[in-house]
């Protein structure tokens, strides 16, 4: 393998993918969300890139770890129990798969993502 493997974010060209949560999952807001999906590992347990979240808040449910870095904005994530945590730029933290509650962007976010997803046993 050769140097240009090496996959830059900075690389133009990755097409962005636009969503949406389920309707049943949107608790406020229009949460429009878009993925520049930069990465992916042969096995497919594995990828990484830019996700972008407007205004909104909507129900999650990990399957997945995800490492995230916050680089734009503000969000707050909430667990089942109500406890929550404010995410800003700069912040750092990991997801665990099994995390259950609700994502809520107060402003405009953009995050780094690394995510991986083990095979079902």
């Amino acid at each position: 393998m050769d140097i240009e493997a090496i996959v830059d974010f900075s690389k133009p060209g990755i097409a962005p993918e636009h969503y949406r949560p389920s309707p049943e999952k949107i608790f406020k807001g229009d949460p429009q969300q878009t993925v520049y999906n930069h990465y992916n590992s042969p096995c497919g347990q594995f990828n990484a890139g830019v996700w972008e979240g407007e205004v909104g808040q909507w129900r999650v449910n990990y399957t997945e770890h995800e490492y995230c870095e916050i680089v734009q904005g503000v969000s707050v994530l909430r667990d089942e129990a109500g406890g929550a945590k404010t995410l800003r730029a700069g912040d750092r933290f990991v997801i665990p798969a099994g995390f259950k509650g609700t994502w809520e962007v107060l402003e405009a976010c953009r995050k780094i993502y690394v995510v991986f997803e083990a095979k079902p046993q």
